[in-house]
């Protein structure tokens, strides 16, 4: 009798079951073919929910694989949420793939994509329908932490004091303004007292409080990287600044360019292109900052690093930065909960303007978070979204191989975006489009440009799944290859 079928628990399924033959497998791709008929297995109700895959060395015995190939395609189907892992009760299917509509009924509304985006650009792409939305900024929102969410929450309101149901500091809780300080010196290398945090709705808050007070002050212009984020110049315009562009190369933002009374810059990661500002640039920063120069610091994903620790902030070097983050790239954007670390110069102006927006965040979600901080959640949490990160970062870079060879890949070391540039003769604009026509959202790199530079594109991979990751860029290098629509015209 076979052992390996013998060892098969009650519950589980076998290959014979399926009818697995590895020789249909294409060379070098043993784990991608396995993956997509457990898939597929799972989508016609071969496999139902419920069921129990057999152990990876079952199966590798029986497919006469190594078991390092089954537990690669074990873990796209937990990636893709096909699956769950549980421990002593072995792998188990949880979701069956949904099929996707026809590229048809997939409309975009007209003109959301265009070459001088207005304010309303985001909120438009938002909204407009798609199969797979590949636009950066957002990480896996499935891996919400709700049960320790939860249990942090009654814990919270197991102890809440009445008192604390009424008006608070406009700076935020201070139980939250002491966790988010221990926060940064043990993830960012900042030491920082909990009097000199604000607590605010995101780092899109901060831009705009900054900007109020900036003008406050007697600043009428911030210099901002080239390219940079669209959205960030958005608010910046909407406070009355403009927006000088200062050039990015490998080294990070040309220091000795810099022209402006003040500078906005993402040092860490830089947005979009993905560099980190190097030691002497830093040097040559902290001179400039020396002579009067005024450092916005927007730390936005920088705890997601790959390939080493993540980089210190400019603001552990330099304590008269301004200095913001948030938890919406570690936990969700829809949280709203971030933090500002105002300079003195600027702190009381800016509490001032916090006061006059909102009287300050909501307080128990503050609580909830201090609480997730204070008890290492949050860094179980970031271990976890991490390791998730970056097999979808390495299944994006593994599909842009395969349907875009000829693209450069910028930024994969950190993040949760990658940026692809072209030869100058392709319209990222025309393939943006063209790709949401077809129910795939990207954002051309020429948003986010000031100056000239080759296009490309802004590709998010954090909240998509590895196959329909590899079904977007799929679609991203059939429109490439498509001159009639998407080459400009010479």
């Amino acid at each position: 009798m076979d052992r390996a079928k013998t060892s098969l628990s009650e519950g589980s399924i076998g290959s014979d079951f399926l009818q697995l033959d590895v020789r249909e497998a294409p060379p070098g791709g043993l784990a991608d073919w396995l993956a997509g008929q457990l898939r597929a297995a799972i989508a016609d109700g071969r496999l139902p929910i419920g069921g129990r895959l057999p152990a990876s060395r079952v199966l590798a015995a029986e497919l006469r694989v190594s078991r390092g190939v089954v537990t690669e395609a074990y873990q796209r189907l937990i990636d893709d949420g096909h699956a769950a892992g549980r421990g002593r009760a072995g792998t188990v299917v949880v979701a069956a793939p949904v099929t996707a509509p026809d590229p048809a009924p997939v409309r975009a509304p007209a003109k959301v994509i265009t070459p001088l985006p207005g304010i309303e650009v985001f909120d438009a792409i938002r909204a407009a329908p798609a199969r797979i939305d590949l636009t950066p900024g957002v990480p896996d929102l499935t891996a919400f932490p709700r049960a320790a969410w939860l249990r942090a929450e009654r814990a919270v309101l197991d102890e809440l004091a009445p008192s604390h149901f009424g008006y608070g500091d406009p700076r935020g809780a201070p139980a939250m303004r002491l966790a988010v300080s221990r926060w940064l010196a043990r993830n960012r290398g900042i030491r920082v007292d909990p009097g000199e945090i604000i607590v605010v709705a995101g780092v899109a808050q901060a831009l705009t409080l900054v900007g109020e007070v900036l003008r406050q002050h007697g600043v009428d212009e911030i210099a901002v990287e080239d390219p940079s984020s669209l959205g960030a110049r958005q608010h910046l315009h909407h406070c009355g600044l403009a927006t000088p562009p200062v050039p990015v190369d490998d080294d990070g933002v040309r220091v000795a360019d810099l022209r402006a009374p003040a500078v906005l810059l993402t040092p860490a990661h830089q947005f979009p292109m993905g560099v980190v500002l190097g030691g002497e640039r830093r040097r040559e920063l902290m001179r400039w900052a020396a002579g009067g120069g005024i450092v916005v610091e927007d730390d936005y994903d920088a705890e997601h690093r790959y390939d080493r620790a993540p980089v210190s902030a400019v603001r552990s070097m330099l304590p008269e930065v301004c200095y913001m983050g948030s938890v919406s790239k570690l936990l969700a954007p829809a949280l709203r909960v971030g933090w500002l670390l105002a300079p003195p110069r600027f702190h009381a102006d800016l509490v001032a303007a916090k006061r006059f927006a909102d009287l300050g965040n909501a307080v128990l979600a503050q609580l909830v978070l201090a609480r997730l901080m204070e008890t290492g959640e949050l860094e179980r949490q970031l271990r976890v979204v991490r390791a998730r990160h970056r097999r979808r970062r390495d299944a994006m870079i593994r599909a842009l191989a395969v349907s875009l060879p000829s693209a450069i890949v910028h930024g994969a070391a950190a993040g949760l975006h990658l940026t692809i540039t072209f030869g100058t003769e392709v319209d990222d604009v025309a393939v943006a489009a063209a790709a949401l026509a077809e129910g795939v959202k990207v954002q051309p790199l020429s948003w986010h440009r000031q100056g000239t530079g080759r296009p490309g594109l802004v590709l998010g991979y954090a909240a998509r799944t590895a196959t329909e990751i590899e079904d977007g860029v799929a679609v991203l290098g059939r429109l490439v290859k498509s001159p009639q629509r998407t080459v400009k015209s010479m």
